[in-house]
């Protein structure tokens, strides 16, 4: 991605978008949630929803008739980051269907941490003074989202672990893989239309949870009727927001990756709590809102 812009104010209604999108976000994965509890793999959802977002993005770029070239460098990247893409979204989905769903996300969004790591792993680029600071608030309140020595929910150290530790893997490597995204999209393809970019990434994770379904022998779809509307959900609201960030944001003078989305786990928590039950102890919540004030800080700092 290019090198941001200096931030503007936001009307109300750009606010409100970006509000609304964050919103789809978390009930999106909450949709995720309903279905993998009702018969739906990990990769029967990612193949619904980034098949039907390319599609829609495709359609958006002969509607909007973006040129279709890509330089030998754009090549060279773009199927590395659907493969990074790719991989992010199985994990978290997987994540997802291991832990509340708040929690999953929370984990997911120290991002930025691994976008600082690979940027200076990959390009040798120092990390901002804000991030290093920033770096153990948002480690802190990720240890108490996680109630890492089971103190909340009574197991202890070594059962909270035993519940977590796959869903907490899960969540740390989708992570990881969409930070290093981040850099190689920041690097290799700032140049490129963003809606090209989506469109080729989304294609490329398509294709590639196709192959996992093959794999393992055809689609799991839902065995009862609550699994077919969270699919339906769960592919609705990721390409609803996606297509939101892509076509109206840029017209409001908006940044698509702005701060004010990474409350998603909040709207998730809320969600999570009303639909499915989901509750988590109140330090835990006050773990998740250092976190997310922590990337939204992140965020809004001046560049």
């Amino acid at each position: 991605m290019r090198t941001p812009p200096p931030l503007m104010a936001l009307s109300g209604t750009a606010f409100a978008i970006l509000l609304l999108i964050a919103f789809m976000m978390g009930a999106n994965h909450v949709a995720a949630r309903i279905a993998f509890d009702h018969g739906v793999d990990v990769a029967t959802a990612v193949t619904f929803r980034s098949a039907v977002t390319a599609l829609v993005v495709v359609a958006l770029l002969r509607i909007y008739k973006v040129p279709f070239q890509l330089t030998a460098r754009h090549r060279r990247a773009l199927p590395a980051m659907g493969l990074l893409v790719g991989i992010q979204s199985l994990c978290l989905y997987s994540a997802v269907a291991r832990l509340p769903v708040a929690i999953a996300l929370l984990a997911f969004n120290t991002y930025p941490l691994w976008t600082a790591l690979w940027a200076r792993v990959v390009y040798g680029q120092k990390p901002p003074p804000s991030l290093v600071r920033a770096m153990p608030v948002m480690l802190f309140g990720l240890a108490l989202a996680l109630d890492v020595l089971g103190a909340s929910s009574g197991l202890g150290a070594s059962g909270q672990w035993q519940q977590i530790g796959a869903g907490v893997a899960f969540a740390l490597t989708a992570a990881a893989t969409f930070g290093l995204a981040l850099v190689l999209t920041q690097h290799e393809t700032g140049d490129l239309d963003g809606r090209l970019r989506t469109a080729s990434t989304m294609g490329i994770v398509a294709v590639l949870a196709l192959a996992g379904v093959a794999s393992q022998g055809g689609f799991q779809l839902p065995q009862a009727l609550a699994g077919w509307w969270g699919l339906v959900g769960l592919t609705v609201l990721y390409g609803t927001a996606f297509t939101i960030m892509f076509t109206v944001l840029p017209r409001l003078g908006v940044v698509g990756n702005s701060a004010i989305m990474n409350i998603e786990p909040i709207f998730a928590l809320v969600l999570a709590w009303a639909i499915l039950g989901q509750a988590i102890a109140p330090v835990q919540v006050l773990g998740g809102l250092v976190v997310v004030a922590t990337v939204v800080w992140l965020g809004l700092r001046k560049n």
